[in-house]
Formats: C-alpha cells, sequence, structure tokens
C-alpha cells in the first residue's frame, strides 16, 4: 500500500464524517421546527455509509483467495435519509401548530430530534474525523522518515 493510498482512504473517511456532522448539526439547529414544507414537523436525517467497492487498493495476504472483503478502500456516503420514528408529543394548547381537535387535541407534533442522541454522534463523528487525520498524519510521517533512511546510505 502506498502513501497516496493510505491518504485517500482516510481522507474518504473525513469526507464521510464532516458530512455526517453537517447532518448532525441540521438536525440540531431544527429540534422545534413543527413547520416544514413538505409538512408536519422536522424529521431527524442520519447519514448511511457504505465501503466504497470502485477500487480495491490491496488485499490482505491472511484472507483466502477470491474473498473480496473491501479492506482498503475507503468509505462513501450512500445516502441521507429521514428517520421515519414518530413526533414527539408536547402538550401546548396555545402553539399554533397545535391539534385543534380529536384526542389529541392541544398537542404539538414536535421534530423526533433527541439532543442527547445528536451530541453523542456529533462527538462519534468528531472522534472518527480525528482519527483519520491521525492516519493521514501517520502515514506522511512514516513515508517522510523512509526516505530518510533511503537517502542516509549516499
Amino acid at each position: 500500500m502506498g502513501l497516496f493510498n493510505a491518504i485517500d482512504i482516510a481522507s474518504s473517511g473525513m469526507t464521510a464524517e464532516r458530512l455526517r456532522s453537517d447532518v448532525i448539526a441540521n438536525n440540531i439547529a431544527n429540534v422545534s421546527t413543527t413547520r416544514t414544507a413538505e409538512g408536519g414537523p422536522f424529521r431527524r436525517s442520519r447519514v448511511i455509509m457504505r465501503p466504497r467497492v470502485e477500487q480495491a487498493y490491496w488485499r490482505s495476504p491472511f484472507l483466502p483467495d477470491g474473498m473480496d472483503n473491501g479492506v482498503g478502500k475507503g468509505v462513501r456516503v450512500a445516502e441521507i435519509e429521514k428517520d421515519k420514528g414518530p413526533p414527539r408529543l408536547v402538550y401546548d394548547p396555545t402553539h399554533p401548530d397545535a391539534i385543534k381537535s380529536g384526542p389529541r387535541e392541544g398537542y404539538v407534533e414536535m421534530p423526533n430530534v433527541d439532543i442527547v442522541t445528536e451530541m453523542t454522534d456529533m462527538i462519534a463523528a468528531s472522534r472518527a474525523y480525528e482519527a483519520n487525520a491521525s492516519v493521514i498524519e501517520g502515514s506522511k510521517s512514516m513515508f517522510l522518515r523512509a526516505l530518510e533512511i533511503g537517502g542516509a546510505g549516499r
């Protein structure tokens, strides 16, 4: 595996985690949005990631022949999907979006966004981003050291 392959793999992770952080920030920003263009309250979004399969950079010598394990290809964002969970119901009959009649009269349908979950996901995305940045820095220093060793014999 070469320098640029390792950096490409880690950068794919950084790109995916940056997008995941943006989606989480959007969820947090809309925690109180009861009216959207689609109608109803805001729905939490989540990022679905899949392994990249376009090209394989290396293959583990420890795996049986013919076994495609996805090692060394990186990650990509497959989609951003809306959480289909039910909205939270909050009793507030003075709210302009309160339900006007029926058994849920006076309740407001609030977004299905949980701040604790979003903050936990944000920390995980941040740590994953940092881990990929460390991989890039480690790759750079490893290859610089290899160049120094190779140049020492001259």
